[in-house]
């Protein structure tokens, strides 16, 4: 008797379970990108049904419970389809260029409870044999906040990016201290600071033009740079704290960029 084998092989020796799910196809990119999401549902195994329905037109390639489990619902080397609409330095096929990591995690909506140590050290390892198989740049693992900040919010302000950073993943830079607050500016409102911080913004990645104009976009675009690398205060002020923290983050994406280049 010949058991039946299913098509779907754990690309990563720490993956606990294989429950293949049907959304997915062909990628059109070149896959350079981790995008980190929470499943913000306050049933785990309700959030991977739903991932596996067909008819939710919604999966990604990893989710992570609580317990650092990890199951695969897609093959690396498939377009899932975890990100919607988002954006990243000019890319607006994500899925294309992402692998996409769920975390359970029931998020903002279900009390935002803290991500247990177990839970991180498995996504870590995780990224880790990501890191092994494909050449993903520290700069573009990312929170689906930031490719999407006008719908999203996940991972969040608590989840440890520092911790990943230490352990090689990611891009991470020491957030410069919250002073006392200066100019505040409202939506609406011109002036040339706002075009700088836009600016910088766009240059790291995300979806904003520096006009000078704050509008919803900017603002939230802001707060999403804040959850990912300033996650003390999440308010979509551009300060100095923001401001400083987003120039730290720009050198040093430039140093190391300039350490791997051939002399």
């Amino acid at each position: 008797m010949v058991a039946l084998v299913s098509e779907l092989r754990p690309d990563s020796c720490v993956v606990a379970e294989v429950k293949p799910s049907p959304n997915h196809g062909e990628r059109k990119g070149t896959l350079d990108m981790i995008v980190l999401h929470y499943t913000g549902m306050a049933d785990t195994q309700a959030a991977i049904r739903q991932l596996c329905t067909p008819t939710s037109e919604v999966s990604a390639h990893y989710v992570v419970l609580q317990d650092g489990y990890i199951v695969q619902l897609v093959a690396e080397a498939r377009r899932a389809w975890h990100a919607g609409t988002s954006s990243w330095a000019g890319e607006t096929d994500i899925n294309s260029c992402s692998i996409g990591i769920e975390i359970a995690n029931p998020g903002h909506d279900y009390g935002y409870p803290a991500f247990p140590k177990r839970q991180i050290a498995a996504v870590t390892a995780l990224c880790r044999g990501i890191f092994t198989r494909h050449r993903i740049p520290a700069d573009r693992v990312l929170a689906h906040s930031d490719v999407a900040p006008t719908r999203k919010q996940d991972p969040g302000e608590k989840f440890p990016w520092k911790v990943l950073a230490d352990s090689g993943i990611g891009l991470w830079v020491k957030p410069a201290p919250i002073a006392p607050a200066g100019a505040i500016f409202v939506l609406g409102e011109t002036n040339p600071t706002i075009e700088e911080m836009q600016r910088l913004l766009a240059k790291y990645g995300y979806g904003v033009t520096a006009t000078g104009y704050l509008d919803g976009t900017t603002r939230d675009a802001v707060a999403a740079f804040q959850r990912h690398f300033r996650p003390e205060r999440v308010d979509g002020v551009i300060d100095v704290s923001t401001m400083a923290t987003l120039k730290a983050l720009l050198a040093e994406r430039k140093a190391r960029l300039q350490s791997i280049q051939p002399s």
